[in-house]
């Protein structure tokens, strides 16, 4: 539980700076600033470069990015994204936060260990995915959500992300990226009908960028730890 800022490279600092700048000025040269986005924006941000270095902070700041969240997607009756990062994102993020401080790295203890998938892992990833998948496509069939095509991939790739991310796994960060793709587009037909909301469609970009570096980063240091 260190300082995570310290642990930064000037590469890293480099990163989150420039993502927290685009991320602010996209959120505050709209005519409806929403508060709410810009901080889960920032917050959200300063979790991925946190989470690019391994450092178990990463996970504490989505918990808190996932309630934020969860706001903001109610307000536009995306039920999808609400439920899933109330009741799937946040308490997996509280696991991982468990299991990534049980977990440190032998090289540096700063920084979790990197684990393999093994073939029980996958099926079991498989077979949940499914399942989840099924469920929540008829609860949000129910509740009547907005593009529910798109909420329901939302759904299965955020389910994979922070189950890899539970893992320990490095392409948890490939989960989250291919997230970020769903969410870039199920936003930009939210702004659609409400202009507000570009500020979010750029806050996932820069989501997506961060999540790829997320993955360099990771693959890097699991060559290290091997």
């Amino acid at each position: 539980m260190n300082n995570p800022i310290k642990e930064l490279s000037k590469r890293e600092w480099g990163i989150w700076i420039g993502s927290l700048i685009i991320v602010f000025i996209s959120n505050i040269v709209t005519a409806d600033l929403d508060l709410l986005t810009l901080t889960a924006a920032l917050i959200g941000v300063t979790s991925l470069i946190f989470a690019a270095k391994g450092n178990v902070w990463a996970q504490i700041l989505m918990i808190v990015f996932s309630i934020l969240y969860g706001i903001i997607s109610f307000r536009f009756h995306y039920w999808g994204e609400m439920i899933t990062y109330l009741g799937m994102t946040m308490p997996m993020s509280i696991w991982s936060t468990i299991t990534w401080i049980r977990n440190p790295s032998k090289e540096n203890g700063n920084e979790v260990a990197i684990q393999k998938l093994n073939r029980n892992h996958i099926i079991l990833l498989v077979i949940f995915s499914i399942a989840v998948t099924i469920l929540f496509y008829f609860i949000l069939s129910a509740l009547n959500t907005p593009n529910i095509v798109f909420s329901t991939i939302s759904i299965i790739t955020s389910f994979i992300a922070a189950s890899l991310t539970m893992l320990r796994s490095s392409y948890y960060a490939l989960g989250y990226a291919s997230n970020d793709i769903v969410l870039i587009i199920m936003w930009i037909l939210a702004s659609f009908e409400n202009p507000m909301y570009i500020p979010v469609v750029v806050n996932f970009i820069i989501f997506f960028l961060n999540d790829m570096y997320g993955f360099v980063s990771w693959k890097k240091r699991e060559l290290q730890q091997t």
